[in-house]
């Protein structure tokens, strides 16, 4: 799904040389695979409950950061967690040059090129789907997870691919502008609207008053294009609001985010010396952060998340720039990349250890209390017994990750 930045190998393949897995190799942005690492594995984190381990100590700073930082905010803000999706989504923008580069050395035509964009598209879509209808009697027609969103928007992407920088860019602005435009104009919960109707408690503390209203949950356009799209699949009941407040449209500030990764992935891709690269990375991280809250602090567009608002895009972007800046800064430039096999590992194998997430997350953690709960009881103690539990269980996936790597055995789509 997200392709490691290399000249090497076709992203369809499942096993690669060895030149290809080496990370040292000439053409390969280590940082990449570390940042994407980093990303799976604060998804992986999630089996380790910290969230619910902070509340154990309310009166504690370090604990409420961590408690902060390991669970979604509940509408307006940011999150370490809020920031997994917009990085995975990014890092498929930012492999993209390095594949078009790698399929074009091998003298693939276009024509077979956007095909393959198109199944890729289909199989991100119908995998995401597939992946959501476990725990459903019938399949669950839903489209704002991780995977549909990135194949909602990827041939377009790859259609971008080829274009000019400034089209990059102009596209990008265009996108912003219009989602921000579209919120705006679609008319505002009045004082009257049921929000209980659509699972908001009416006193909601983080509902706005005034402009910023059209950016309400479970009241605003995306909302209203689910309760009519959503709606012409098959249901086990109608679809009358999402409890969280994802929509489907956010696949479109999606694609914004994918269009900064793709532009980064050109930056990195140009022939600038390191030092450059680094030095834009930092500036433009930094500027775009500046921007999204400029939006926020000056009344034009909350930095909400769950509708993947204009703001939040610009934000959020501008966080992952600064992430993978330190990466490069740390691996890329400086050369120190030891400390980093580990998420290495993970990394270059994104797409099987977020399947694996979803469907045996639940069987090794059933089989870690069976054999090892009473262990892990006896070291910890109730507190922090949960965190112990899910650390071992990606423990557990890490090590399946390994032989991977060590049989070079990558799962791409």
């Amino acid at each position: 799904m997200i392709e490691s930045p290399q000249v090497e190998s076709p992203a369809s393949e499942l096993h690669v040389t060895e030149s290809e897995l080496k990370p040292e190799g000439p053409t390969r942005l280590v940082s990449l695979d570390v940042l994407r690492g980093t990303v799976m594995f604060l998804m992986l984190a999630e089996a380790m409950r910290l969230h619910a381990t902070a509340s154990a100590f309310p009166n504690s700073t370090f604990w409420k950061v961590i408690g902060f930082n390991t669970d979604h905010v509940d509408w307006q803000g940011c999150s370490l967690h809020d920031l997994i999706q917009p990085a995975f989504s990014f890092l498929v923008g930012a492999a993209l040059p390095f594949s078009i580069a790698s399929r074009k050395m091998k003298g693939q035509a276009f024509g077979p090129m956007l095909a393959h964009a198109f199944r890729r598209a289909l199989i991100l879509i119908f995998l995401g789907i597939f992946l959501r209808s476990q725990w459903s009697r019938q399949t669950y027609f839903t489209f704002e997870d991780t995977l549909t969103q990135i194949g909602l928007g990827y041939v377009f992407l790859f259609l971008l691919g080829f274009a000019r920088v400034r089209t990059q860019v102009v596209t990008l602005v265009l996108i912003l502008i219009f989602f921000w435009a579209a919120f705006a104009l679609y008319p505002a919960p009045g004082p009257h609207f049921d929000y209980a109707r659509v699972g908001v408690p009416p006193d909601w503390t983080h509902n706005y008053t005034g402009f910023l209203s059209h950016w309400n949950k479970n009241s605003n356009l995306s909302w209203a294009f689910d309760v009519w799209f959503l709606n012409l699949f098959p249901r086990e009941q109608p679809f009358v609001f999402n409890e969280g407040g994802w929509s489907t449209l956010s696949f479109i500030p999606t694609l914004a985010t994918m269009i900064m990764g793709l532009l980064t992935g050109e930056w990195l891709k140009s022939k600038g010396s390191k030092e450059q690269k680094l030095r834009g990375l930092a500036i433009a991280g930094t500027g775009l952060v500046l921007l999204g809250l400029l939006c926020q602090w000056a009344g034009i567009c909350p930095i909400v998340k769950r509708v993947w608002t204009s703001s939040y895009t610009l934000y959020s972007g501008g966080l992952v720039i600064l992430m993978l800046a330190g990466f490069y800064a740390l691996i890329d430039w400086k050369g120190w990349r030891r400390w980093a096999f580990p998420l290495v590992v993970i990394g270059m194998n994104s797409i099987a250890i977020y399947v694996m997430s979803w469907t045996m997350a639940s069987f090794f953690g059933k089989a870690v209390d069976i054999h090892l709960g009473w262990a892990l009881s006896a070291i910890t103690g109730p507190t922090f017994q949960p965190v112990l539990h899910g650390f071992t269980v990606i423990l557990i996936f890490w090590l399946i990750l390994l032989w991977m790597y060590r049989r070079k055995i990558f799962l791409r789509i």
